[in-house]
């Protein structure tokens, strides 16, 4: 990205001087080295500002089949934002967090233009049953629903291996910095053959589907931090459920503690714990004083910390909650570092809290 910023032969891509055609040479290899990772034709994928503009344009462009959305509970709060917008089912989850297929299913009717399913939860980590509740979906649609899939996959690039093509849906979002490219950069990916009318109106950039003048230095960005995030996904993968699972087993044999979503079949890189009696405020608090970052709630949560839509509607507590994350540079010994600072706040704490 610095290398591209440093040019002074980059132009408007739209523009066939010099300039532009340099600038879209650049835009053109960086969307190829995308499609060759996610197994589609170039022209299926579109660049935008991120995961919640993607969504936006899903859910506007998917009205003209039927203005009716189904959409789970613990879907990230841009997608159920735009679902709230007009007529819509919610289904809900188990326990876990986890979707019923029969449930999605039944929710569809003749009036139903799109369907969400998150590849896994943003909050909880579970991963959920798409290809099944897309045939499900599909089965459904004969009361003459055309309806639309579409999959959020965002936490899932980089922690699996996301082929949209391979899995069916006709619409998947991703955005950027989930696989360590510049925040703002998002994708969307369109089925072969779709035409899906744009969110955004003017020029006629990323072929008709997005106008704009296109972020060049920032997809230069996220095609290389694609290719260095694959090179052993299935390795890096291993290691981070490695350094969550030492979590876990530390939260299951902890008094007032527990782990919310499911355990197993789960993200490898994200779990939620439970906080039994304590306000995760002032956890947040001690972890951050001791150069820990953790979360509570969804990872897009206001900072007053309301109780969480997803907790909520898998019937546990909302509003204490720990949610960790691991990354690429995440170690042992950061892990170590968290399981010997955890235990002494949450000992002060109860310690404030008795006297």
């Amino acid at each position: 990205m610095l290398a591209t910023l440093g040019r002074d032969d980059l132009g408007d891509p739209s523009r066939l001087h010099l300039e532009g055609m340099t600038a879209r040479g650049l835009l053109e290899d960086a969307r190829d080295q995308i499609a060759a990772a996610l197994e589609v034709r170039p022209r299926s994928v579109v660049f935008t500002s991120g995961t919640t503009e993607s969504v936006a344009t899903v859910a506007t462009g998917a009205r003209e089949r039927g203005a009716h959305t189904v959409v789970g509970a613990v879907e990230h709060s841009a997608i159920r934002g735009w679902a709230e917008h007009g007529p819509h089912t919610i289904v809900g989850v188990d326990a876990l967090g986890r979707l019923d297929p029969d449930e999605m299913a039944a929710g569809v009717g003749a009036e139903t233009g799109l369907v969400h399913v998150q590849w896994a939860n943003h909050e909880v980590g579970t991963t959920q049953p798409v290809a099944e509740v897309m045939a499900a979906v599909r089965s459904a649609e004969g009361a003459g629903s055309a309806a639309l899939i579409h999959c959020d996959a965002s936490q899932a690039w980089g922690n699996d291996v996301v082929h949209p093509e391979a899995l069916g849906v006709d619409l998947m979002t991703l955005s950027a910095h989930r696989v360590g490219g510049p925040a703002g950069m998002g994708v969307l990916v369109i089925r072969r053959g779709l035409r899906l009318d744009p969110l955004l109106l003017g020029g006629d950039q990323e072929r008709g589907r997005r106008a704009g003048m296109e972020n060049v230095v920032a997809a230069v960005g996220l095609a290389a931090a694609l290719d260095e995030a694959l090179v052993d996904v299935g390795v890096e993968s291993d290691r981070r459920r490695t350094l969550t699972q030492r979590v876990i087993n530390w939260a299951q044999s902890t008094s007032g503690m527990s782990v919310l979503g499911d355990p197993v079949d789960r993200l490898p890189h994200i779990v939620c714990l439970g906080l039994a009696g304590v306000e995760p405020q002032p956890v947040l608090l001690g972890l951050d004083a001791a150069g820990i970052s953790v979360h509570s709630g969804s990872s897009c949560s206001s900072e007053e910390l309301e109780p969480s839509p997803v907790l909520e509607a898998m019937g546990v507590d909302a509003d204490r909650s720990l949610r960790i994350s691991v990354g690429w540079s995440t170690s042992d010994a950061d892990v170590d570092r968290l399981l010997g600072v955890l235990p002494r706040v949450l000992a002060e704490l109860e310690s404030l809290r008795a006297g």
